[in-house]
């Protein structure tokens, strides 16, 4: 699960498995595989950063450079 902050300075966290993409309109949308949106404080490197750091932690990150 990664952290992320709603509008409102809510903490929560969803399971970066279920985001099917990510729409910056201005503010972070997290789009779930469910169609939910959440909208988040957080940019969008942050996010990509703490779904890469999850992903190595849990042992499926694999770095094709």
């Amino acid at each position: 699960m990664i952290k992320v902050t709603k509008l409102d300075s809510t903490v929560f966290y969803v399971n970066p498995h279920h985001i099917e993409y990510i729409e910056l309109n201005p503010d972070t949308t997290l789009v779930m595989l469910s169609g939910k949106r959440l909208v988040v404080q957080e940019d969008y490197q942050t996010i990509f950063d703490r779904i890469i750091e999850y992903r190595k932690k849990i042992g499926i990150f694999f770095n094709e450079e």
